[in-house]
C-alpha cells in the first residue's frame, strides 16, 4: 500500500490511499490477471505491449496501468485527452526519448478517456507506438471498436475489463477496514450486513464502494459512548445512490439493447428488470417509451397490431402525468409486448422493399394506375383500364396488378403463422390464389418471360 503515514496521504480520499502497491494486491479482474492468464504471465516476464483497458469507471483501468509499468521497472507517464492535445503528445513522447536515453528505461504513456481524442490527435501516436518509443495504454468507457481509430487500434491488444462482484467489493471494504490507518485507529462499529449493502450500492465500482465506506465513518453517530453505523446512516449515505448508468455511452446502449432483445424474446421479467435498471439508473423514461413503440412496429408487428397501439399510449401517459404512473403505463405496455405474438414480417418486407428502391431504377407508375385530372392526361389513356374494386365481387379485382410492370411478380410482405398475421396470411394466400386464376390477370409471369426472352 501507499504509504498511509505521511501527512500527505491523510487528506488523500479512502480510494487514493487503498490504491494497490502489487499485482497481487490488485482486486477483480481475474479473467485476465488470474493465475496462468496470458496477460498476467505477459507482466510478471516484463513483456509490455500496447494496450486498449476498456471497462466502466471504478473497475481499475488507471490501477492497472501504474501497477503495470511498476512490475515492468518502466516509467509512468500519463494524459489526459480531456486536457491534452498534440503538442502535448508530442512533449510526453519527447520526454520518453530523453529518458529513455538516460536511463535505458522504457516508458508507458497511460491515456486516459482515450475517445475524447479525435482522430488528428489519435493519429499522432502512431509513429511513437509504431518504433516502440513508448508503450501505450490508452483507458476508455466507450466501445473502442466506435470510437477509436482502426490504424490505432491495429497497433494495440484490447482488454475488456469488467464490474467487480459483490464479493469482491466486499472484500475491498474489509481490508480497508482493517489496513488503512486513518479507518482502523477510529473505534467505529459497523456489522457486515451494513458492509453487504454498501457493496451492493457500489454496482461493481471499486472507487464508489470505498467513498461509500469513507461517507459512512464521517456520518458515524454516537450512542451510549460508542460510534455506530447503523441503518439511519446507512439510509443516508445511499439516499443520493443512483446506480451507474451512462446515459450517453456502452453502458446504456447494453441496457437498451438487453430490454429489446427480452422483448423480442418474450420474457416479460427480463424485460421489465432492464426497464427498472434504466429508470432506476436515471434514464428519461420517455426514451423507453419511443423505443417501445419501435419494439411493437418492429418484433410484433401485424401478429398483434393493438402492441403498436398500447405503446403509444402508454407514450401519451408518461407525457402527460409524468412519473411514476407514467412509469407504470411504460411497464404494462413492455410486459404486453413481451408477452404479444411476434413478426417482424413488415420490418423486414420494408426493408427489401427499400434495397430494391435504392439498387433499381426509378420505375414509372403503370399507366392504369396514373392520375387523369386533365384532358391531356386523359387523352394519354392515364388512369384508363383500371379496375374500380368496390366494384368486383367481395371488393377484389381479381389478376389487377399495382406494381411497375417490370416488378411485377414480386411479393415482399409474407406473414408469419402467428397471432392475427395467421389470418392475414391465410387471406393472403387467397387473393394471390384468386390472381394467379384470374383470366384478366395484368401482367402474367409468362409475359415477363417473354419480355426478358426477347
Amino acid at each position: 500500500m501507499s504509504d498511509l503515514f505521511s501527512s500527505e496521504s491523510r487528506h488523500q480520499p479512502l480510494a487514493a490511499r487503498m490504491r494497490p502497491d502489487a499485482l497481487a494486491q490488485y482486486m477483480g479482474q481475474t479473467h485476465l490477471l488470474g493465475p496462468g492468464k496470458p496477460l498476467r504471465e505477459a507482466v510478471e516476464r516484463g513483456q509490455l505491449h500496447s494496450m486498449i483497458l476498456w471497462g466502466p469507471p471504478g473497475v481499475g483501468k488507471t490501477t492497472f496501468a501504474r501497477l503495470l509499468a511498476k512490475e515492468c521497472d518502466a516509467r509512468f507517464a500519463t494524459l489526459s485527452a480531456v486536457l491534452a492535445g498534440v503538442k502535448e503528445i508530442r512533449q510526453a513522447v519527447a520526454e520518453a526519448q530523453q529518458h529513455s536515453a538516460q536511463y535505458g528505461r522504457g516508458t508507458i504513456l497511460f491515456v486516459d478517456e482515450v475517445h475524447r481524442f479525435n482522430k488528428a490527435q489519435q493519429d499522432a501516436f502512431l509513429p511513437y507506438v509504431e518504433e516502440g518509443t513508448v508503450t501505450f495504454v490508452g483507458a476508455t468507457t466507450e466501445n473502442p471498436a466506435f470510437e477509436l481509430n482502426n490504424a490505432l487500434l491495429s497497433r494495440c491488444r484490447v482488454y475488456l475489463l469488467r464490474n467487480l462482484s459483490e464479493e469482491e467489493l466486499l472484500g475491498l471494504l474489509r481490508r480497508a477496514l482493517e489496513e488503512d490507518e486513518i479507518l482502523s485507529a477510529r473505534e467505529v462499529a459497523i456489522e457486515e450486513g451494513t458492509l453487504e449493502k454498501l457493496a451492493r450500492a457500489a454496482d461493481g465500482d471499486a472507487r464508489s464502494a470505498l467513498n461509500l465506506l469513507e461517507i459512512a465513518f464521517d456520518l458515524a453517530t454516537e450512542q451510549d459512548g460508542q460510534w455506530r453505523i447503523d441503518e439511519s446512516v446507512l439510509t443516508e449515505v445511499l439516499s443520493a445512490d443512483v446506480r451507474r448508468f451512462d446515459k450517453g455511452g456502452d453502458h446504456f446502449y447494453d441496457q437498451i439493447s438487453a430490454l429489446h432483445k427480452a422483448v423480442r424474446g418474450s420474457d416479460p421479467d427480463a424485460a421489465l428488470y432492464w426497464f427498472a435498471r434504466m429508470v432506476d439508473g436515471g434514464c428519461d423514461p420517455l426514451y423507453i417509451a419511443r423505443r417501445a413503440v419501435r419494439m411493437a412496429s418492429e418484433d410484433i408487428g401485424n401478429a398483434d397490431p393493438r402492441g403498436l397501439q398500447i405503446a403509444l399510449s402508454a407514450w401519451d401517459v408518461q407525457e402527460r402525468l409524468g412519473s411514476p404512473e407514467g412509469e407504470l403505463a411504460i411497464a404494462q405496455a413492455i410486459a404486453y409486448l413481451a408477452v404479444a405474438p411476434k413478426s417482424n414480417a413488415v420490418y423486414t418486407a420494408y426493408k427489401r422493399v427499400l434495397a430494391d428502391i435504392r439498387r433499381e431504377p426509378s420505375y414509372e407508375v403503370p399507366v392504369h394506375l396514373r392520375n387523369a385530372p386533365t384532358k391531356l392526361a386523359k387523352s394519354l389513356s392515364h388512369g384508363a383500364e383500371y379496375r374500380y374494386a368496390h366494384d368486383e365481387p367481395d371488393a377484389f379485382a381479381a389478376g389487377e396488378n399495382y406494381l411497375p410492370e417490370q416488378i411485377s411478380t414480386r411479393s415482399y410482405y409474407h406473414p408469419v403463422p402467428r397471432g392475427l398475421e395467421l389470418k392475414i396470411g391465410e387471406k393472403l394466400d387467397n387473393l394471390r390464389k384468386l390472381n394467379q386464376e384470374s383470366p384478366q390477370q395484368r401482367y402474367s409471369s409468362d409475359k415477363n418471360l417473354q419480355k426478358k426472352a426477347q
